[in-house]
């Protein structure tokens, strides 16, 4: 895997994950895509890792597709066919969604400068996304003619309803990370001084939690959202069914009991 273009700690049970492109505002190249899978995949692979940052060097968190990457620049030439960006979003950017939304430990987006385009969608695939003030989002697609991709025409609606999905993908502004937090397009805006610490709070807290429950809210409640209340219900009582079987059920009711501490282990 290329160090340049990813880098990777850990600390704990925490494993941190930085796009490292910071002279381009991390945006996405062939490869930068190859090198986050490779780490991704890794993580999800680590039974010691119980919990995923993901972060960007430099001024930004992302800024989408880097538009000089050979797979996205157009072709000047009137004599060659079109670059295909179906290709493009199949090839790279649906399994990094599909990754992200099935990675079986929770994942934190930290957004610190701009993070625009795919940018802003991977973002937003995260569980929970951190952002400190200097952060803002950016559909910025219709600017150079396309949609929101990288997930954004599913995510947008369902965290922000019809309308304002609508003027963030029309229109293509930059919202302050504050202003998304107000309209619960993320989780938290803070000072960008504490945005380091509240993360490392947040990772630390999530990884000592029962992974097991925490992966299947994220799929309850993505289900849900295509349900009917009575699917939903059947979709509560197979999960519990499921999840009440496990070691960590027993444990936190046993914790619980005893007035201490869990100690979840299972992943």
């Amino acid at each position: 895997m290329s160090e340049t273009l990813v880098r990777i700690s850990s600390a704990g049970a925490v494993r941190t994950i930085r796009l490292n492109r910071p002279e381009a505002l991390n945006s996405f190249t062939s490869q930068m895509h190859a090198d986050l899978m490779a780490a991704l995949e890794d993580a999800a692979a680590d039974p010691s890792v119980r919990c995923v940052v993901l972060g960007g060097e430099g001024r930004a968190f992302c800024a989408g597709q880097d538009l000089s990457d050979p797979m996205a620049a157009p072709e000047l030439s009137p004599d060659k066919p079109p670059k295909d960006l179906g290709h493009l979003i199949n090839s790279l950017y649906v399994p990094l969604v599909a990754r992200v939304r099935s990675m079986p430990v929770p994942v934190i987006a930290v957004v610190h400068g701009v993070a625009a385009g795919a940018g802003a969608n991977l973002a937003l695939c995260c569980d929970m996304v951190v952002a400190g003030r200097s952060g803002s989002f950016i559909q910025a697609f219709s600017k150079i003619g396309l949609v929101p991709d990288t997930g954004g025409t599913w995510l947008l609606p369902r965290l922000v309803g019809h309308a304002r999905a609508m003027g963030l993908a029309m229109l293509g502004d930059k919202l302050p990370a504050e202003e998304a937090e107000r309209i619960g397009l993320i989780w938290k805006c803070v000072d960008d001084a504490e945005l380091a610490s509240t993360v490392e709070s947040l990772a630390a807290r999530l990884a000592a939690m029962p992974l097991r429950a925490l992966v299947a809210t994220r799929q309850a409640l993505a289900e849900a959202q295509q349900l009917d209340l009575p699917a939903a219900l059947a979709l509560e009582a197979r999960l519990q069914t499921t999840l009440g079987a496990a070691q960590d059920y027993r444990e936190g009711v046993e914790a619980f009991r005893a007035k201490r501490a869990p100690r979840f282990t299972e992943r």
